[in-house]
């Protein structure tokens, strides 16, 4: 993705460009691969450790680490001694700058325990190695802005939308139509704006809450 022009320090943020799977030599009799994917949220990085781990039902464990571009991220050691595994591969994606990004790390157990210090280089490598084979790419940070609106809208609405770098993110077409979308977050105060004036307040865009999240598992 191409930097926009008009971008500023603090308007970018690097993250990935598509899904990588990587495999790295047997560590003492563990197989390890490594899955790395760009996603939008923490409810998106579940959904893909669930895929990972449907596609490798007889792996030993499925640890994982996302990174938000909002700063908040998860770690899952999946069984592994605690610390071992999910936090080496958060601290890889932090030292490579990279957010809405998800590292799914899966073992197969060989026979031989890797001790804790092991661990944390096998986990972490597996992290390094997914990185170092994924296309980075630098786009604009974006925030989630939520909307209804009526059909008799709609035109308005849109030339909003496509003035603004807008990314649609879901559009429910029901009585009225329900709009998610990413808008740039330098932008933010002014799409609003726009939106209120270009449908004479009728319509106002929202924040839209982070996806439900419970503990790791």
């Amino acid at each position: 993705m191409t930097d926009p022009p008009d971008a500023v320090p603090g308007d970018l943020v690097r993250t990935v460009a598509g899904e990588v799977r990587v495999q790295l030599d047997r560590i003492r009799g563990s197989r390890f691969v490594g899955d790395l994917a760009p996603v939008a949220d923490v409810a998106a990085a579940r959904a893909f450790v669930a895929r990972v781990r449907a596609r490798e039902p007889d792996a030993s464990h499925h640890c994982w680490a996302w990174r938000g571009a909002d700063g908040t991220g998860r770690s899952d050691d999946d069984g592994e001694p605690g610390g071992t595994a999910g936090p080496p591969m958060l601290r890889h994606l932090d030292g490579a700058d990279l957010v809405d990004v998800v590292v799914v790390a899966t073992r197969w157990f060989g026979g031989t325990k890797l001790g804790s210090g092991g661990l944390v280089r096998a986990y972490g490598d597996t992290a390094a190695t997914a990185i170092a084979a994924a296309d980075v790419r630098t786009r604009r940070r974006r925030t989630r802005l939520a909307f209804v609106h009526d059909w008799d809208l709609t035109s308005r609405v849109e030339a909003v939308v496509a003035a603004h770098d807008t990314v649609a993110v879901s559009t429910d077409y029901g009585a009225r139509v329900h709009r998610l979308v990413a808008v740039p977050t330098i932008v933010v105060d002014d799409f609003v704006a726009a939106l209120a004036e270009a449908t004479s307040g009728a319509v106002v865009a929202r924040t839209s809450p982070a996806a439900p999240d419970g503990p790791d598992s």
